[in-house]
């Protein structure tokens, strides 16, 4: 009996051996060679490029923690600096070397570096863009995670009592976040979901994992263990949150519908319409628990992320540059003197083009991923090739903008407030492309616009000594130790 057990025990554990080659080392290596027409750094299996990639970002955060010339009175580091080789060193030394398309791996799952608008509009384009999913790998590595006013009276009362430097970053973030709590579950005074998910991404994206790499999370069985244990605290808070709003509906009936008018009433209303005719029903897809929690999770990170980002930078850059200050200002007193409303904010032109001049500049979503659903004949990419768009290069790419791509310049959206004279219609791409483009940007751009009107004619900015330009990649491109102003009350 017992050399039988020890035969089974053999058996199982030569299966998983020969399991963990394939997927490490064989399975990658004929991927390899699917892929050999595009160049890139060499991988070294099962880690892929993650090592040149760790050592990179270590050398750049630890020469960025001890360089004491990061003035934010240094102009070359907030209008004119490298943006793209300080958040993607490694990218930055690849596409100097391979170009603007090549192949790199994250463990055993290869991206397809793109940088070249060209390139990405002959994939994408038309019928091709069906062909185009969300990568596998940071849905699982991700799945986790997404799936009261802007402080403005706590800010004026800071400054009243002498504390005349604020962190200007942590109050639009809050701000952003109760607004998004609001619109999606109609919550007004409950910051347990915000704190939860800030915490899951912290732990997720502040931590070296091995993303793509075969059973890796078992190198790391305490990280994972809280990961996981964080994102079942979320999906539980979320659950009662969506429960709660079912019974109350059911009390409701039709009496208060009206007043069910946020994210989360619509989405339960396309989820089960029980009291609808059934005919109507059988021929619609109705969203299940999980997927009612999943997009709750992602309308509330995405959705306050995007728009306290934006905000964030764009004070950072008006303090920067007190000319635009004033140029807001008397466009704001001009536009708005009949009160603030959705048809006036709409007449903020040249606020436009500070919001996309800013998205351009510190896009906060510095890339978008896509993996292919099928093979693409064309240029030869295999079915479930991942591909790696990298915003924040095309959006410093001189090729596409110019000399002066570095410099805070919104007049060049005043001609074309679309593409800001891009020279390419797929080179501007501040809220991603195609049939995943971000369905928020309406309400960031809405939001955008309610705050600056609300805090320009409050409030003169300028860059307090104690900020360090530092920008990083969390998920976001996001300041790395918030973004410290003076703010001096207007009379």
């Amino acid at each position: 009996m017992a050399e039988v057990i020890a035969g089974c025990a053999i058996a199982v554990v030569a299966i998983l051996l020969c399991s963990f080659l394939y997927a490490a080392w064989v399975a990658p290596a004929a991927t390899r060679r699917r892929l050999r027409r595009f160049e890139g750094p060499r991988p070294s299996f099962p880690l892929g490029n993650l090592a040149e990639i760790a050592a990179s970002s270590s050398w750049y955060h630890h020469s960025n923690n001890n360089n004491k010339n990061t003035r934010a009175d240094a102009g070359e580091i907030i209008s004119g600096g490298d943006i793209h080789g300080r958040v993607f060193p490694y990218f930055a030394r690849w596409r100097s070397a391979f170009g603007k398309v090549f192949v790199y791996w994250l463990g055993t799952e290869p991206f397809l570096y793109v940088a070249d608008p060209e390139f990405l509009k002959s994939i994408t384009a038309g019928a091709l863009g069906k062909s185009w999913g969300k990568p596998d790998v940071f849905r699982r590595d991700r799945m986790l995670m997404f799936g009261r006013g802007l402080m403005l009276k706590e800010w004026s009362d800071e400054v009243a009592s002498g504390e005349k430097v604020i962190d200007v970053e942590r109050g639009v973030v809050r701000n952003a976040a109760e607004i998004i709590a609001q619109a999606t579950f109609g919550l007004t005074d409950d910051a347990r979901v915000f704190q939860k998910l800030q915490a899951m991404q912290a732990m997720l994206f502040q931590s070296n994992r091995l993303v793509g790499v075969p059973m890796a999370r078992l190198l790391h069985l305490r990280k994972s263990y809280e990961a996981w244990k964080l994102g079942r605290e979320i999906d539980a808070l979320l659950l009662h949150i969506i429960q709660s709003r079912q019974q109350r509906m059911q009390l409701q009936g039709n009496k208060n519908k009206r007043n069910n008018n946020d994210l989360l009433s619509l989405l339960l209303a396309a989820a089960g319409n029980d009291h609808e005719d059934d005919s109507n029903n059988k021929s619609k897809k109705k969203l299940t628990t999980r997927e009612l929690v999943d997009e709750c999770k992602t309308f509330f990170f995405g959705g306050h992320e995007t728009t306290a980002l934006a905000l964030s930078w764009t004070l950072l850059m008006l303090a920067a540059h007190p000319e635009w200050q004033t140029a807001l200002r008397e466009e704001i007193q001009e536009v708005l003197e009949d009160g603030l409303n959705a048809a006036s904010l709409g007449r903020l032109t040249k606020m436009g083009w500070v919001m996309n001049e800013v998205l351009r500049l510190y896009p906060p979503s510095p890339n978008v991923q896509r993996q292919a659903l099928r093979h693409i004949d064309d240029q030869q990419i295999p079915a479930g090739t991942n591909m790696w768009v990298d915003v924040v290069a095309m959006h410093h790419d001189p090729d596409l903008w110019g000399d002066d791509v570095n410099d805070f310049r919104p007049e060049r959206f005043a001609k074309d407030p679309v593409h800001g004279g891009c020279r390419h219609r797929m080179g501007f791409l501040p809220f991603g492309f195609g049939g995943r483009i971000c369905v928020g940007r309406n309400l960031t751009a809405m939001e955008y616009r309610v705050v600056l009107s609300m805090l320009l004619p409050r409030f003169h900015l300028s860059v307090a000594p104690q900020y360090r330009h530092a920008p990083r990649i969390m998920l976001s491109l996001r300041p790395s130790n918030g973004i410290q102003l003076q703010l001096t009350p207007i009379n």
